[in-house]
């Protein structure tokens, strides 16, 4: 199990490893390679020490395909103490380590005959210059390529330029030079667990996060930001709401991939080890008309042209595709995803942003006690025995966030056709009633796909899937809940014609304001 350590590092790592590479290199006395060994090996070390189980770089290892620069090590590998000779040490489980001096050119290095052979027997290795580094690893195929790679100056002028300041390139750069470390020391340990899921998406969600801020001006941004203001009703003011907006928007993708990497699991057992999941078809997967516009634009270098958006998007493919698929899912029960997932992912991603959305788990015993009181009164003082299954019920939660309680709705009126004996029809019928009277309400786009998410599982696992050809999806809408009862005073939405799906979205919405006979409204905060 990987995990990643909870408390803060005393100290900048990067900071440290800037200032002792230049006071090795003003000594005057180092060599242009080894030298510098020593500050690397404290680097990674330092890094390491934050993750659990902990990861040791030690220097030229003896055991393998010849002596690589370094190993990386888990306590695991390491002999209990003993008086005696200690035995043979072992392959590094999470890589070797090749480095070269700071003129050389490490993507070439990277290509190399001697990272191939290394690769070959450890089957990761990370590639250095002391400036650039680069994680080779496996494809889909079991051959090697280059998974990702960080740059710390675009030369070795501007990079010794940054050694000698070190604190401002290290307060610019440490947060996301360190997750890039993390992720390169975590890749090749076993990935099971949903938490463990949840940071290498939210450290990649990170990754995307600082290219989008890093742009002032992108015409196509500018345009969804404006959409979605006209459809929510709603302004991203200031620098805090340009935060808010891009924050929200990176979180809404890379939710959206992993939630669409669940919905093709479902037709790709692990037992189908060639099949290998592709963000590119996430929105298709969501089914969700607005979901497939984003990630169109995100991945259209004519949309969002600039954010380099795709590369950081296709880094969580890699991961998703090692997951351990039995054991995840065992831990994952479907229906309890925002428990397992969506808390976990925001922590990690922006804790700041997840106060601000106000989103905590509502445990799912207080959930289901509010279902059953609203049963009970539909039952015993409205006079309807079947309570939420009957047909003239409409159900709304108008700030449904993560669905739990839809869902939980859901989950009653199966419960109620299963009492009155219609097993055969009682798939059939919960999906009707999540399509047609089963209403929910979200402001915010991630746990807008959240809901979609836990309502497409519950269906699939009763057999009831949505259908593709016939363009199903549940009664959940991106909308203000505050706006849209009233009917339209014929004004024409202007950015929305730019945003068709959008326009989509606020129209259903509305039709179900301003003509559905809601009976119960339910929901957190009550």
């Amino acid at each position: 199990m990987l995990k990643c350590g909870q408390s803060e590092m005393a100290q900048n790592p990067l900071e440290d490893y800037l200032r002792e590479l230049r006071d090795i290199r003003r000594s005057g006395s180092a060599v242009p390679e080894t030298s510098y060994y020593p500050a690397l090996a404290a680097l990674l070390d330092a890094v390491g020490a934050t993750l659990k189980p902990k990861v040791r770089c030690i220097l030229n290892p003896s055991d393998g395909a010849g002596i690589p620069d370094a190993g990386l090590f888990t306590p695991d590998q390491f002999q209990k103490a003993s008086a005696e000779e200690p035995l043979p040490g072992t392959k590094p489980s999470r890589g070797a380590v090749e480095a070269k001096p700071a003129n050389n050119d490490a993507f070439l290095t990277a290509d190399g005959a001697q990272v191939s052979k290394y690769w070959k027997e450890y089957r990761q290795v990370l590639v250095t210059n002391f400036r650039d580094f680069i994680l080779v690893g496996a494809d889909s195929e079991g051959q090697p390529v280059k998974l990702e790679h960080y740059r710390l100056a675009p030369n070795e002028a501007a990079f010794w330029t940054a050694a000698s300041h070190p604190r401002a390139p290290a307060a610019e750069q440490g947060e996301a030079f360190v997750d890039f470390l993390k992720r390169v020391m975590l890749h090749a340990a076993s990935l099971a667990a949903p938490k463990d899921l949840a940071w290498f998406m939210a450290s990649y969600a990170r990754e995307a996060l600082r290219r989008v801020e890093k742009k002032s001006e992108v015409p196509a941004l500018a345009a969804i930001r404006s959409a979605l203001e006209e459809a929510l009703g709603i302004e991203f003011e200031n620098k805090r709401g340009e935060h808010f907006f891009r924050s929200t928007l990176v979180q809404t993708l890379f939710y959206g991939v992993f939630s669409a990497w669940v919905l093709w699991t479902r037709g790709h057992p692990p037992s189908d080890r060639r099949a290998r999941f592709d963000w590119l078809h996430a929105g298709q997967l969501l089914r969700l008309p607005v979901m497939v516009e984003l990630f169109h634009q995100a991945s259209n270098p004519a949309s969002l042209a600039g954010l380099d958006l795709p590369e950081v998007l296709d880094w969580p493919g890699t991961v998703l595709n090692r997951v351990d698929r039995g054991a995840f899912f065992a831990a994952f029960e479907e229906h309890h995803a925002v428990q397992y997932f969506y808390e976990p992912f925001l922590e990690a991603y922006d804790p700041e942003l997840r106060k601000q959305l106000g989103v905590w788990y509502t445990p799912r015993e207080v959930v289901r006690y509010m279902v059953a009181r609203v049963e009970r009164v539909l039952r015993e003082e409205l006079g309807l025995p079947d309570g939420l299954a009957a047909p003239n019920v409409y159900v709304l939660d108008p700030c449904c966030g993560t669905g739990s309680y839809l869902v939980e709705v859901l989950n009653r009126i199966a419960e109620t056709l299963r009492e009155k004996g219609g097993e055969a029809l009682t798939a059939q019928e919960i999906k009707r009633a999540a399509m047609e009277r089963v209403f929910g309400f979200e402001i915010l786009p991630a746990p807008f796909v959240v809901t979609h998410l836990q309502i497409g599982l519950l269906l699939q696992s009763l057999g009831a899937p949505f259908s593709d050809t016939k363009k199903e999806r549940a009664a959940v809408y991106l909308t203000n809940a505050l706006t849209g009862w009233e009917p339209p005073d014929g004004s024409k939405p202007q950015m929305l014609l730019n945003f068709p799906e959008l326009l989509q979205e606020r129209d259903a919405a509305e039709r179900v304001k301003q003509a559905t006979p809601i009976l119960v409204i339910l929901g957190n905060p009550p």
